[in-house]
C-alpha cells in the first residue's frame, strides 16, 4: 500500500505534462509495487492536428520524461518498456520503478505543475546567450534548437502563422476539434481549455462562443464579416510579432516511427521545464509543421480544394523560412520571451480519474 501511494504521487506530478488541447491523452493501470502501465491513445481519427497520431506521441513522451523527474524525488529511477504488440495508435508502455540510493531529485521537478501556455503578447527582449545555451543543453544530443530571431524574422515568421491562422479557421474538419475543446467562462478548466487562457479580448471571445455552435455561423462570419480576421490579429500575427522570438526543436535524422515522436517529446519536456525555471513563458506554434506534414506525406485532409492548395503554399513559405532540409528534421516550433504567467491556464484530471477511467 505504501509503495502504491509512492506510484500515486509519482503520477500526480506527471500528470501536469503537456498534451495537445489538454486532451491528455493517456491512462494508467497500477499492477504492483513497483509496475504501472500507461495506456496513451491518439486523436488522429477525429482531430485533424494530429497527424499520423506526432501529436499524442510527443505528448507521451513529455510524459514519460515528468514521470522519470518526478520518480527522482524519491531515489526512483523509472525504466520504460513498450508492448510491441500494441497498435500504433494505442501506446501502452510499462513503468517499472526501481530504487537507487544514488538518485538525486531533478532540478526541474519544481516546475512540472508549473509549466504552462502563454498565448498572450511577450516582451520582445532577445534571450541571452546564457538562456539559449541553458536551455540548448536540455535536449540532449540527438537535438539541437534553431532559433528565429529579429524583427524581420519574427515579422515573417508572425505572417506565417496568422496565415496558417486563416486556413485553421476556414477548415471544415477542423470545426469539431474547436467547438469542443474551449471551456467557456471559465479561467480554468480539468479538461479542456479556459476561454480566458485562448488571447481573445472579451469582445471577440463572445463572437466566438456564438459562432462555435455550428459550422454554418462560421462560414457565415468568415464569407460576410471577415470573420478570420480578428482571430488571426490577436492569436497569431501579435502574439508572433511580439516575443523574444521563435524556436525550433531539430532532430539530427528525419523522424521516423512513432517512437521517434515519443523520445522528441521527452526531451520537449525539458526544454520546456527548463524556459519555465529560467521565468520565461512559451507557446506551441505547431500548424505549419502540422500542415507541411500532410502536404509532404500527401496525406488528403479536407475536402476543400482551395483549403488544400492554400496549405501547399503555406509549407513552401515555410520551407523558404526554415530550409526543406531542416523543415524535414523539425519536430516542434513554438515562440519564446519574458511575460508575466498565464493569467488563465488548463489544469488536469485528477490523479483518480486519470486511473478510473482505464478499464
Amino acid at each position: 500500500m505504501e509503495t502504491q501511494t509512492l506510484i500515486e504521487k509519482i503520477i500526480d506530478n506527471a500528470r501536469w505534462a503537456p498534451s495537445g488541447d489538454n486532451m491528455q491523452t493517456w491512462r494508467f493501470e497500477i499492477i504492483n509495487d513497483q509496475h504501472f502501465v500507461v495506456h496513451g491513445y491518439d486523436t488522429r481519427e477525429h482531430c485533424v492536428y494530429d497527424l499520423q497520431g506526432h501529436a499524442s506521441q510527443l505528448a507521451i513522451g513529455a510524459l514519460l520524461e515528468s514521470i522519470v523527474i518526478s520518480a527522482s524525488a524519491f531515489q526512483y529511477c523509472a525504466e520504460f518498456k513498450r508492448r510491441s504488440d500494441a497498435p500504433e495508435t494505442k501506446q501502452t508502455i510499462d513503468v517499472f520503478l526501481r530504487y537507487d540510493s544514488t538518485v538525486v531529485s531533478d532540478p526541474l521537478l519544481p516546475y512540472l505543475p508549473i509549466r504552462s501556455v502563454q498565448r498572450r503578447m511577450l516582451k520582445t527582449t532577445p534571450l541571452t546567450m546564457e538562456q539559449k545555451k541553458a536551455l540548448e543543453q536540455t535536449v540532449g544530443d540527438l537535438y539541437s534548437i534553431k532559433w528565429v530571431e529579429g524583427f524581420a524574422n519574427r515579422c515573417r515568421t508572425a505572417w506565417l502563422m496568422q496565415k496558417n491562422g486563416q486556413l485553421r479557421l476556414t477548415l471544415p474538419e477542423a470545426f469539431h476539434t474547436h467547438s469542443t475543446i474551449i471551456e467557456w467562462s471559465a479561467r480554468f478548466s480539468d479538461d479542456k481549455i479556459p476561454d480566458q487562457a485562448v488571447g481573445l479580448d472579451p469582445i471577440a471571445t463572445k463572437l466566438m462562443k456564438w459562432a462555435m455552435q455550428s459550422w454554418a455561423r462560421v462560414s457565415f462570419l468568415n464569407t460576410y464579416l471577415s470573420g478570420t480576421l480578428l482571430p488571426r490579429i490577436e492569436l497569431d500575427f501579435l502574439p508572433g510579432l511580439f516575443c523574444a522570438g521563435h524556436f525550433i526543436l531539430m532532430a539530427k535524422e528525419k523522424p521516423q516511427t512513432s517512437q521517434d515522436y515519443i523520445t522528441a517529446g521527452r526531451a520537449l519536456q525539458r526544454f520546456w521545464l527548463e524556459a519555465t525555471h529560467l521565468n520565461l513563458q512559451l507557446q506551441p506554434e505547431m500548424t505549419p509543421l502540422i500542415f507541411f506534414g500532410y502536404v509532404r506525406e500527401q496525406v488528403v485532409f479536407t475536402k476543400q480544394p482551395k483549403v488544400a492548395a492554400n496549405a501547399v503554399k503555406l509549407s513552401n513559405r515555410l520551407i523558404g523560412l526554415l530550409g526543406e532540409s531542416e523543415t524535414e528534421r523539425a519536430v516542434f516550433l513554438g515562440r519564446i520571451g519574458q511575460g508575466k504567467p498565464a493569467y488563465a491556464r488548463s489544469l488536469r484530471l485528477s490523479v483518480e480519474e486519470l486511473f478510473t477511467a482505464h478499464s
